[in-house]
């Protein structure tokens, strides 16, 4: 049975994209057809408010072990990519981030590089306890869709020890790029390898 991979992504901009990308996986020789779980809400459960939004997302979650972000040009500042980002930590999963830029949409036009959501998202220390920052408008914060602490041994990477300096969850994880390292052959390899780093 393949791993359970729940993908994170900017449904408006880049599903044509993304599902290159899930279909590469499912016909893969070495994959199970239904070994690959697309979590992605497609923002449609937005219209019952952010708390519904929020249990679904984590309800997406359940039964996977790895999270795969497919970053294009404008994902890393989505909040709901960044609340999958950090309620994946929270679960333990591994995490990695598949730039997919380089693929066309449905009217056959490339995108630009954006930046690595999982550089937007960190931990830091602050008063003995670890919270998530995330970047905005220039410069870090607290993290305001999860404001409780984190305890040390919820990460399965090494906690931040110094004070107020946030450690970037990229620092941990692997990025890839689809298309220039080969994707359709590799991605399958990847996640197991971000599966591997976080203890699965």
């Amino acid at each position: 049975m393949a791993r359970k991979t729940f993908f994170s992504f900017h449904y408006q901009e880049d599903v044509w994209r993304v599902f290159n990308v899930r279909n590469c996986l499912v016909v893969s020789n070495d994959q199970a057809a239904d070994g690959f779980f697309d979590g992605s809400v497609f923002e449609a459960s937005q219209k019952e408010g952010d708390e519904a939004l929020k249990t679904f997302l984590r309800n997406g979650l359940k039964n996977t072990s790895v999270t795969c972000v497919l970053a294009g040009q404008y994902t890393a500042a989505r909040r709901w990519v960044r609340y999958e980002i950090v309620r994946s930590v929270l679960k333990g999963n591994g995490l990695l981030t598949v730039d997919i830029h380089d693929l066309k949409n449905n009217a056959k036009e490339l995108g630009v590089k954006g930046q690595d959501p999982l550089a937007e998202v960190g931990v830091y220390l602050s008063s003995g306890k670890i919270y998530f920052a995330e970047f905005k408008d220039g410069k870090w914060v607290k993290y305001s869709d999860y404001a409780a602490a984190i305890p040390a041994s919820d990460l399965w990477f090494d906690a931040p020890t110094s004070d107020n300096k946030v450690v970037k969850l990229s620092e941990h994880c692997v990025r890839y790029d689809f298309v220039a390292q080969n994707g359709r052959e590799n991605i399958a390899g990847w996640i197991e390898t971000a599966a591997g780093l976080a203890g699965h």
